[in-house]
């Protein structure tokens, strides 16, 4: 079996592939063009994806008739068209739980670097620009006793959610398509419908999986209707927040601050207003970017490849109709 991987990995999960006998081929440079990815993907049995700048929709399905199986480096699947696999009987795997904990840890350093002004205050610094003390300059807030409000508690909302109560003794309010009874017994979370979610939250973090119907949710409607001392976070997908609507809900004090680690579109510009901003810190979506996690990962991606040319249920299938 012939596996294209378009970008390179951690060695282990390279290993596990060539010693179940797989044929593994990684391209010499890693910025394909459309065109060298598609080429690829047609001369294989299975692409192990890394990254989300490609997209497995009915167009691709097309071009590559001949593909039986894709795994995905990442949990994320907005970006692969899964009805049409499974129309085409192509199972697709991802790779969940093992990057929940990292992930959660950049939503949570987010949290705090926001409230602190982490990111102005280091600039300053670099700046040589550390200036007298100042009573009121650039405060911060604390986040003790606060309410944090998840969009999604989910693996990884369910990490953040523990972190912030455990350090800060947050209150925990969540959205979800269904009641997370774990999360309630254990941490108390109380589950509220989505406008009592941004009325209410000191805090709001996206854990969500994006769909397009939930392109710019967070826009000027639902800023309005936040706290003026929230923060918003956002560790999911870029695609979740309008950008230019959160600038100016900061501009204007409809909200605190924000921190994302994920932007629309990545990378984010360097000219982005939201950069200029004291109370806003941005990452380049480093919300896996752990050894153990991204090593986990390339485990759990070979995994789903190995299952799948032995003929056994992939395990970790998010399309599971096309074993129905």
């Amino acid at each position: 079996m012939k596996v294209f991987i378009n970008k390179r990995i951690p060695e282990i999960g390279i290993h596990m592939l060539e010693e179940a006998g797989m044929e593994v081929f990684i391209p010499n440079h890693e910025n394909l063009s459309h065109e060298e990815w598609l080429i690829h993907c047609q001369n294989h049995d299975a692409v192990l994806s890394v990254g989300g700048e490609f997209r497995y929709d009915r167009d691709f399905f097309e071009h590559c008739p001949d593909l039986k199986t894709i795994a995905l480096y990442s949990v994320g699947f907005d970006h692969v068209d899964t009805k049409e696999a499974s129309r085409r009987n192509i199972p697709v795997g991802n790779t969940p739980d093992v990057l929940s904990k990292a992930t959660s840890d950049v939503a949570f350093l987010l949290m705090q670097s926001v409230a602190r002004r982490a990111s102005y205050n280091f600039q300053k610094v670099k700046d040589g620009n550390w200036g007298d003390f100042d009573p009121l300059h650039a405060l911060g807030q604390e986040l003790y006793g606060k309410t944090l409000g998840i969009l999604g508690l989910g693996r990884i909302g369910f990490e953040m959610a523990k972190k912030s109560q455990k350090a800060f003794d947050m209150n925990i309010i969540y959205h979800n398509r269904h009641h997370n009874e774990e999360a309630e017994n254990e941490l108390g979370a109380v589950y509220v419908s989505f406008e009592e979610l941004i009325s209410q939250s000191d805090v709001l973090s996206i854990h969500a999986n994006f769909t397009p119907e939930q392109k710019d949710l967070f826009n000027a409607s639902v800023f309005e209707k936040m706290k003026p001392e929230s923060i918003f976070i956002n560790t999911a997908r870029g695609g979740f927040q309008n950008e230019k609507d959160l600038y100016e809900a900061l501009i204007s004090k409809q909200i605190w601050g924000a921190g994302l680690d994920v932007t629309q579109p990545e990378p984010m510009s360097k000219e982005s207003p939201l950069l200029e901003l004291s109370n806003v810190c941005v990452l380049p979506h480093i919300g896996s970017a752990t050894i153990e996690a991204r090593t986990g990962m390339a485990k759990i991606a070979a995994e789903n490849i190995i299952a799948f040319s032995r003929g056994e249920k992939i395990p970790y299938c998010v399309n599971p109709e096309v074993y129905q």
